[in-house]
């Protein structure tokens, strides 16, 4: 005869039990699954089990699952059996739970402990039908069996209306990372987030690269950890330019200043890794799996820069390129979901982009359908003139966090990878937009030549003007 005996969780330690309830509180699926089979028995601390029974307790009696919010409350009022010592330590966990951006390693605590409960919950119901051979029928035992292995199966049917009420109403943190520029900041919430995808649009030449370089810097200084990958230049030339663009010094006088360099990159506060593959070597499953194997080594993604996108190889072939390129987008902006980071890459522009003043979505070269799943989409122009002035425009050809069709001048200098941005509606830059309005590409394109228009008609008029008033000889 099977006898059973008590078991934990315990043989898995204090920092298992401790993440195993915080997923149940956060993870309202795998709520689902687990409670079919839990017991609260099996936390082998007394201030864990009083936590769940309380979890238990709130979706048995509202039919909803608790946020962290509610269970703050329900913490701070519904402890009134309990000891003070048990209090105490529940709200020391609860704060400690709060505390956590997110816990390493859910998937193996997740898998474990089901497999842990589901193999209990079986064991109980062979015990219970040892006992049933000789009163009950083969159908009833088989079914109770059967039944028993169903429990604790997926149930992630999707975000639940009534179950999942209380998330709608939580906070969400987007973790933005800065551009640091304060115009575009300002207008999309502090910046691309955690599982958005930003594109830098420009034709060649323009310095796409140039801001990709930027923008990861700006994130290494903000004490994240960037892994950029190249596919189209070497990886020491890209840590060249990130010392460039972090010491400022030219690109052309970094032999020169070895030391100050090393200096000056040892106080950054994140970090910064270089991945160089072969043009079109490389897909977005390739990415993935290096992303893989950092993690698996402890190292924490906090943004992902590609230079650029269309230089990736397509997972599968198609017959047309639009279509490999639109799935290779898609494939960074999974990557960025699936990682939980921001992803920034860069696409090229048609011929209709080389020399012009403002580049729209209108310009974006093969796959219109990539600019469908970005969240902020900005274009870089610079005229022959622009180049020689060290000046250009960025403007905001898609944002889904706010205000889109904006211009902004910018200072661009390529020798130190220094882009500076000047607000809009000054008179540095006649050009620019303002305004908060959301247009569609092709009344983008309109209002921007009907700027540029009236621009030229007042250059003409003052030169005009100017020259009936030049005193006759």
């Amino acid at each position: 005869m099977l006898e059973q005996k008590q078991v934990n969780f315990a043989q898995y330690g204090k920092s298992f039990q401790e993440d195993l309830c915080s997923l149940i509180l956060d993870d309202r699926p795998f709520a689902d699954q687990i409670l079919e089979v839990f017991d609260p028995n099996f936390l082998e601390l007394k201030y864990l089990r009083v936590f769940v029974e309380k979890i238990v307790e709130h979706r048995t009696k509202y039919k909803i699952h608790p946020s962290r919010k509610t269970m703050v409350t329900i913490i701070k009022s519904g402890l009134n059996e309990e000891n003070d010592a048990t209090k105490r330590q529940v709200v020391d966990f609860v704060a400690r739970v709060f505390a956590k951006e997110e816990i390493e390693g859910a998937e193996f605590i997740k898998d474990t402990s089901l497999d842990f409960c589901k193999k209990q919950k079986l064991k109980e119901v062979m015990i219970k039908s040892a006992k049933l051979i000789n009163s009950s029928s083969f159908d009833e035992i088989s079914k109770l069996i059967s039944d028993a292995i169903r429990l604790g199966a997926s149930s992630d049917f999707g975000y639940d209306y009534l179950k999942d009420f209380e998330r709608r109403f939580e906070l969400k943190a987007r973790n933005p990372v800065s551009t640091a520029w304060g115009e575009i900041d300002q207008i999309t919430g502090g910046g691309v987030g955690n599982g958005e995808l930003g594109v830098v649009i420009a034709p060649t030449g323009a310095g796409k690269s140039m801001v990709l370089v930027h923008l990861g810097s700006e994130a290494v200084k903000q004490g994240k950890t960037v892994v950029h990958y190249t596919l189209e230049l070497s990886d020491t030339t890209i840590a060249q330019r990130y010392d460039s663009c972090i010491t400022q010094i030219p690109l052309s006088e970094l032999m020169d200043h070895k030391d100050l360099i090393r200096e000056t990159v040892e106080d950054v506060k994140g970090a910064l890794i270089i991945k160089e593959y072969p043009t079109k070597s490389a897909s977005v499953n390739t990415l993935h799996s290096h992303l893989e194997r950092l993690r698996a080594k402890g190292t924490k993604v906090d943004m992902v820069v590609v230079d650029y996108g269309d230089l990736l190889k397509p997972v599968t072939r198609e017959k047309e390129k639009r279509n490999e390129l639109e799935s290779i987008y898609e494939g960074l902006r999974g990557l960025a979901q699936e990682f939980h980071c921001p992803v920034w890459t860069a696409s090229q522009t048609n011929r209709s982009g080389l020399n012009a003043e403002v580049i729209t979505i209108e310009s974006i070269s093969e796959a219109f359908s990539k600019c469908f799943v970005a969240d902020l989409i900005l274009t870089v122009s610079r005229t022959v003139e622009d180049k020689q002035n060290n000046t250009g425009r960025i403007f905001v050809a898609k944002n889904r966090f706010g205000p889109d069709g904006l211009v902004f001048p910018v200072n661009m200098h390529t020798r130190n990878v220094s882009i500076t941005m000047r607000p809009p509606n000054t008179s540095q830059d006649p050009l620019s937009l303002g305004g908060t309005t959301n247009l569609t590409a092709k009344d983008q394109a309109l209002r921007i030549k009907e700027k540029y228009k009236k621009f030229r008609q007042s250059i003409r008029a003052k030169t005009t003007e100017n020259s009936q008033n030049e005193p006759s000889i």
